[in-house]
Formats: C-alpha cells, sequence, structure tokens
C-alpha cells in the first residue's frame, strides 16, 4: 500500500498530479535533498543511465525488475526503490536497518555491503500533510515523528518491494498463451490473489504486445502507476507485475504506453468483476461460493439434446423485475419459472456492458457478469438456485463484435489488438462497432476460453452464440467493393470459420452437457453439423449443437399475421418449414427481437378483436410446441402482454393483478403455457424424434382452404401424438383426419379453447373412436371438432 500527500487529489479520474512552484499539473524532477541520514554502511549506488531512468519515469521501460529491487554488484547488493513522493526510505530486514540515499524524481538507492539478496521490507516516510504541531499519531493513523517545531510531520509505512519477487506466471502458461492455446486463460492473465514467494498480494497481467510499457493504478496507489511499471515477458506480449498486500475489492486499470508514446488508461480485458456502470474500473476477486448443484451437473449429459424436452424461457434480468439482484432474482426467477414448466432459462448477455440500452449485447468485460445486480459470487449463487430447481441456463454470448469505448478493447495498446488490423475488415457496418481478429490467434483463444469459462466457472448449460452471420460472411452488410474475398475467391470468412469450430469443440470436449446454440440467418450449410464431418461446400461443420430456426418464426409470424380469410393465400408460410425441418437441429424462437422496434407484442400481431387476438395467440403457441424443433418464448409472452418490450420497466406483470379487469384473460394464457409444458415434457413423441424425419408425418398439409394444419409426431417406440390447430375463426364439425389404424381411441389432451384458457369451451370430450373410413391415404380415420382458433392435441387411449 502506497500513501502519498493528503494534499494531492486522490478522487481525481485522470490520476493524480506531482505538483512544483514552476505550476499546476507540471511534473518537476525534485532536486535530491542532502544524502544525510543514510545508515552506516550504506554506500552510495551507480546513478540510473539517464535513458532507464527516463523510460521509467515515462512508464515505457520493458524490464523494470532488471534495474528496481536487489541486485549483485562489485562491493555488495545494491538496492533501488522508485517511491514517489516518499521522503525517505529505509531498508529492513533481518538485523539489518538501511536508510537509502535520495537520488531525486522518486528514486532512492543504496549498495548494502552484503553478499546475497535478504528478505526486506521497505519503511516509507512521507509527508503528512500537517504540521507536527497539528498531527497526532491517532489523527494520521500511523506512525509518526516526534518533532514539533512546526516541521512537516511524517507518516511511515512498512510495505514490501514489488520488484524483489520472481515472475508469478510459469513458462507453462506463457508457452500456451504464445499457441493461443490457453484453454484456462483466465487463470493465466487479469488479476488473481495469490501469495507468492510466502507473501500474500495479487498478480497483475495483461496481453498488450504492441505497448512500450504497461504500469498498474488503482486506489491502491492512488491511481498513479509511476512507482508501478510491470515488466515485460519475453516474445508473448504478457506483462506481469505481483503486488505484495493488494487483495480482494481492489480497484484497477493498466496505464498503458502506446508505441507513440501516449498514454491510455484501459481496463482489464480479462478483469472478472467490474465497477457498476457508468464507473469502469476493474476489480481484483476471487470466488468463494460453494456450488450445491451436483446432481444436476452428473445427469446434465445422460441424453443428447436434441433428443431431449427443450422448452426455454428467454429473459432480461435487469427488466425481468427491475431492480432486483442476483440473489433476489434466485428467490423469484426459479420458483416462476419452474411452475410454468419451462426447462431452461436463456439470459440475455450478462457480461458487462457499458451501455444498457444494448441489452448487453455490447460487451466490454467478457469475463465478468454486469456488476448491476451483484457480484460474480451473486451470479454464481442464482445459477446454482436454478439449477436445484432442476432448470437449465443458457446464456447469450456475443463474441462477433465490440464496442469502441476508448477505455476497453478498441486499439488496447495503441494498435489494433483484438480488431481486425484493416479498418474496412474491423468496422462492423451495422452497429457502429468492431468485429474480433478471429485469424489471430490470441484473440481466438481469449474467445475460446471465454466461452469455457463461463461454462466451467459458473456451471452453464449453454451458450446461444449471437450474431454468427455476421461472422460468417465477409460481405455481411456490405456493399460491392466494400469487402475483399478470402484467398479462394470467396465470401466466407475462413477465419470466424475456424474459431467457430474450435470453440465448439473445445466446449464440448470439456464440458459435458453443455450445449451451443447458434443464431444464425442464412442458409450456411451445416451449422449443427460435426466439425469433422465436410459438406458438399467444402467445410467442416461448425458443430454447434442447435440453431435458431429464423426461416420458421419469420414464415409463421407472418402468417398468423394475416386476416384468416386471406391466410389461404399464404398457406406455403406455415408448411415450408418442413422441406428443411431435417437440415439442422432446431429451436423454433419467439425471441427478444420479435417484440421490439415496432414489430409488436405476439398477441398484438395478431388480427381481429381481443378474442380473436387472444385465441390466435394461443393456437399458435400450440402449433410452435408441436412442431418438430425446441421452443424459445421471451418474457411478457407467455401472458400475452400486448405492449412491446421495454428494457426500462420489463414485462407488464399489473395485467395479472387480481383487481385488473381481464386478469383473467392474461391468466389464461399463462394457464396454457404450464399445461403446454406438462404435457410436451411427459409426451416424448413431442421432442424425441426432433431431428429425424421418422418423427413426423402429415395428416393434411394442404387444407388451405379451410385453414387447418394436421400432423403426426412419433416417439422412439413410435408412440404417436396428433397435433391440429384451426387457424379459421369457425367451428368445423365432424372433421375428418385420417389416423393410424393401431390405436384403438383417441383422446384429447390438450384444447387451446378451454375455457379456462380464455377460449370458447369447445371441445372433444369423448374418446375418438377412428372408423373404416379411408382418409388421408390411412384406411381409418376419426372426425373431430374443430374449434376457432385454435389448436388440439390428441393421443391413443
Amino acid at each position: 500500500m502506497t500513501a502519498r500527500p493528503p494534499s494531492r487529489n486522490s478522487s481525481d479520474p485522470d490520476g493524480p498530479k506531482r505538483t512544483s512552484d514552476t505550476g499546476p499539473g507540471r511534473r518537476q524532477s525534485a532536486a535530491p535533498r542532502p544524502r544525510t541520514g543514510a545508515s552506516h554502511g550504506v554506500r552510495a549506488a551507480r546513478p540510473l543511465a539517464d535513458g532507464d531512468r527516463g523510460r521509467l519515469l515515462a512508464g515505457s521501460h520493458h524490464d523494470p525488475h532488471a534495474l528496481l529491487g536487489v541486485h549483485s554488484v562489485r562491493g555488495g547488493m545494491e538496492l533501488r526503490v522508485l517511491r514517489p513522493f516518499a521522503r525517505s526510505v529505509t531498508m529492513l530486514a533481518k538485523g539489518l536497518r538501511a536508510e537509502l540515499h535520495e537520488d531525486g524524481d522518486g528514486f532512492f538507492s543504496g549498495v548494502l555491503p552484503l553478499r546475497t539478496a535478504p528478505e526486506y521490507q521497505l519503511l516509507v516516510a512521507y509527508d503528512s500533510g500537517e504540521t507536527s504541531d497539528e498531527a497526532s499519531d491517532d489523527e494520521i493513523g500511523g506512525d509518526t515523528d516526534d518533532a514539533s517545531d512546526g516541521t512537516r510531520a511524517r507518516i511511515e509505512i512498512e510495505v514490501q518491494d514489488p520488484y524483489r519477487f520472481l515472475p508469478s506466471l510459469g513458462e507453462l502458461d506463457l508457452h500456451l498463451i504464445g499457441e493461443g492455446r490457453h484453454e484456462e486463460l483466465w487463470r493465466a492473465l487479469g488479476a488473481h490473489p495469490m501469495t507468492h514467494q510466502g507473501v500474500t498480494g495479487t498478480r497483475f497481467t495483461v496481453w498488450a504486445p504492441n505497448a512500450q510499457g504497461v504500469r498498474v493504478v488503482g486506489d491502491f496507489n492512488y491511481w498513479d502507476g509511476t512507482g508501478y511499471p510491470m515488466r515485460s515477458l519475453g516474445s508473448s506480449g504478457v506483462w506481469e507485475l505481483f503486488l505484495p498486500g493488494v487483495g480482494e475489492g481492489a480497484l484497477y486499470k493498466f496505464d498503458i504506453t502506446r508505441p507513440d508514446g501516449s498514454h491510455t488508461l484501459r481496463a482489464d480485458p480479462m478483469a472478472r468483476r467490474t465497477e457498476v456502470p457508468p464507473a469502469n474500473a476493474s476489480i481484483v476477486t476471487e470466488s468463494h461460493h460453494v456450488w450445491h448443484d451436483e446432481e444436476w451437473l452428473a445427469r446434465r449429459a445422460d441424453r443428447p439434446v436434441h433428443e431431449s424436452p427443450l422448452s426455454v424461457y428467454e429473459v432480461h434480468l435487469g427488466s425481468w423485475r427491475p431492480g432486483l439482484t442476483y440473489r433476489q432474482l434466485a428467490v423469484q426467477l426459479p420458483a416462476y419459472v419452474k411452475d410454468l414448466g419451462f426447462t431452461h432459462v436463456e439470459l440475455m448477455p450478462v457480461a458487462e456492458h457499458p451501455f444498457g440500452g444494448s441489452w448487453g449485447y455490447q460487451v466490454t468485460g467478457f469475463y465478468a457478469p454486469t456488476a448491476r445486480m451483484g457480484t460474480p459470487d451473486d451470479f454464481r449463487h442464482l445459477v446454482d438456485a436454478l439449477h436445484r430447481a432442476g432448470i437449465g441456463v443458457i446464456v447469450d454470448w456475443v463474441p462477433a463484435h465490440f464496442p469502441k469505448d476508448d477505455w476497453a478493447l478498441a486499439q488496447f495498446d495503441g494498435r489494433p489488438l483484438y480488431e481486425h488490423a484493416d479498418p474496412a475488415r474491423a468496422a462492423h457496418p451495422d452497429w457502429g462497432t468492431l468485429e474480433f481478429d478471429y485469424g489471430r490467434k490470441e484473440v481466438r483463444n481469449f474467445l475460446v476460453a471465454n466461452a469455457v469459462y463461463w461454462c466451467e466457472e459458473f456451471h452453464i448449460d449453454g451458450l446461444r452464440v449471437d450474431a454468427v452471420a455476421s461472422m460468417l460472411y465477409l460481405d455481411y452488410s456490405r456493399e460491392h467493393g466494400e469487402w475483399t474475398p478470402n484467398e479462394h475467391g470467396g465470401r466466407e470468412n475462413l477465419d470466424a470459420v475456424g474459431f467457430l469450430q474450435e470453440m465448439n469443440a473445445t466446449v464440448y470436449r470439456r464440458c459435458p452437457g453443455v450445449v451451443t446454440v447458434a443464431e444464425e440467418s442464412t442458409a450456411w450449410d451445416g451449422v449443427t453439423r460435426a466439425t469433422h464431418h465436410v459438406g458438399p461446400g467444402g467445410f467442416g461443420g461448425l458443430g454447434f449443437g442447435l440453431k435458431w430456426n429464423m426461416g420458421w418464426m419469420h414464415d409463421s409470424l407472418g402468417y398468423v399475421a394475416h386476416e384468416p380469410v386471406h391466410r389461404k393465400f399464404h398457406h406455403n408460410e406455415m408448411t415450408f418449414s418442413m422441406v428443411y425441418a431435417y437440415s439442422e437441429n432446431y429451436v423454433l424462437p419467439i425471441s427478444h427481437d420479435e417484440v421490439v422496434h415496432g414489430k409488436q407484442a405476439l398477441v398484438s400481431k395478431m388480427p381481429g378483436d381481443w378474442w380473436q387476438q387472444r385465441a390466435n395467440h394461443r393456437a399458435y403457441l400450440g402449433f410452435m410446441w408441436a412442431h418438430p424443433g425446441k421452443q424459445l418464448l421471451f418474457m411478457g409472452q407467455e401472458f400475452a402482454q400486448g405492449a412491446e418490450w421495454s428494457e426500462g420497466h420489463g414485462p407488464d406483470w399489473w395485467l395479472l393483478d387480481p383487481s385488473y379487469a381481464a386478469e383473467a384473460d392474461h391468466r389464461g394464457v399463462r394457464d396454457l403455457i404450464r399445461e403446454l409444458n406438462t404435457v410436451y415434457a411427459a409426451t416424448p413423441a413431442l421432442w424425441q424424434r426432433d431431428t429425424v424425419p421418422e418423427g413426423f408425418a402429415w395428416v393434411v398439409g394442404d387444407a388451405a382452404e379451410d385453414n387447418v394444419f394436421a400432423f403426426l409426431r412419433h416417439a422412439a417406440d413410435g408412440s404417436p401424438l396428433l397435433a391440429v390447430s384451426n387457424f379459421s375463426p369457425v367451428v368445423r364439425h365432424e372433421y375428418r383426419l385420417g389416423v393410424p389404424d393401431a390405436a384403438q381411441a383417441w383422446t384429447e389432451v390438450l384444447n387451446t379453447d378451454e375455457a379456462r384458457y380464455g377460449g370458447g369451451d369447445v371441445l372433444n370430450p369423448d374418446p375418438l373412436k377412428p372408423e373404416s373410413v379411408a382418409s388421408h391415404g390411412r384406411p381409418g380415420s376419426i372426425q373431430l371438432t374443430l374449434p376457432p382458433l385454435a389448436t388440439v392435441w390428441l393421443r391413443p387411449v
């Protein structure tokens, strides 16, 4: 811990300034005081070369440990210390007390009559800012001299010398970083409390290969890094410094000297905790959370995700119930999601981001959960609570781009580092952000390790990767002449392809049971194909477990937005998805993107009056839950919120207040969601064979005049479920459908028109027995009543 004169302004965001009589803020070389009072036997050390002295003071020296600390010289051991603002520095060792000579500019040195370097500490004296007549021990909080003659009082602090320690980062770590293969990069870089050479402190490491020098600044040194230069660890581009006495909770940044000699103050790219935005300092942290989800993790990998029930509730944590902390969410969110029967939650990005209006999709702290709702351990507590409630956790992950904030990743060490060196490749044309340089091994390592980090450190069960299409194509949102083809003349970003393959392969190898999900909006071949299986385009699969079916979402929402009388002209929009349903492993997403920016909430997309809107909403959900693919629904849509989502106030929970006149309408839709999930989870036909043609068969897919769709889903043992949707506002009595002849009777297991859901209660209350009447290519058939604007599920008795 370094003290400084109280007269200095330690809250100055630009850091403290050394002042002199020549003008405020101007750096001035302080004239050394006469070398009197030095301990007997301490000889003057050789002067520092002017170049070394200047580079240390300017923060541009690559190896400060070669100049500072103890070094063997002829006639003894030379000790040199850089302590700006200090009045004196004394070396303390066993049986030795030696006051060093002052050399000016905060340097102190001396040659000690010793043969080997001792373990030592430093006694550093500072002016207290008060006269000796005004100060007392209690007021100053440390030892003061006993003078009472009106001279400046002193405060003395006993500290360890950071420059007496060997490097605290091992050769294997440096080798793996150099190779771009350090899969636990967060354990090597960043700020880590540790015990090093028997002394407790924090190791600071940062990758900045273009920097002339790097210094650590923080609240422990009043944001003045002059006395805290880091050393460069060879060709790795990594800078390191172990600071004794600095521990958890300390705020810090890196003061980087750019190649042109200018300085930039940067947050740690590997910070595992940050200040609450808009503050942006990094915080030293380590986890103390004790996990209680062993049972969940043990069975997570028992069954492949594409052969398991997966029903996802998408949540923006900051606005789900505004004002709640992670720990408060841990009480309310698991209970709510479990009651509705969802198997997973998907959290919109939780990594730290400066602008709340980005919803987390412009990340600056890739290794830190946002501090808006608590600490990293608080977030672990939330994940733990969800697991103990039997709910999986998927998080949105954003490796496609990052914002240009000048305290974050952009031109981190004075040159393009995390972003591509070509400005045309680096600038994202849509979002005003920067794209990662996936061809640089260290950048790929940063991102691959980040994916592993969330899965291993926070027990995350899935990563939904945002904006994959923008990564895959060099011409994404770029006009002719604005992009350069790859080495084969194509538009594919080969570096991004390699990165995604490496990320997926690494996550699946290290984290059994975890699933990766691609938000990919094009027809790229093999998004969910294994990386070692080469497709017709010559590429191996990207290796994702699931892919969002953006085509299904777009087409089906377009269909239901039409008035029923016009839907017959758009019938194919509901059936086309089955043409490509087995080309990938799909998720059917009704996400946040579909209920913002003028797109309207799901129920408000529906035509007709309020009754018809809700009926369409319910029928659509029933169709969606029965369609091949997993399903995802954004918060607020489970109770038919009519307004678009806003991160400022979240879902309209007041719609479920019993005092609200239309409360039953909204509660009915939520009750339907609960029943959909209950029946879905108990019916393997709806999820066991989502990705193979044997799991689906049309009964009638061409009833455009009727606005009717009917299909069968089959489990692995052949047991079926019949799903029928009537998207017309009329009741269809005695509607005949061909069915498999093995069943003796069919019974209704779900009907979205039930009165308890807000419907008209047009039901099929009795078992429906097949008749020997051929229909739809089958020898037997049943007749049933189709409610208006409703979906009905039936299965054999």
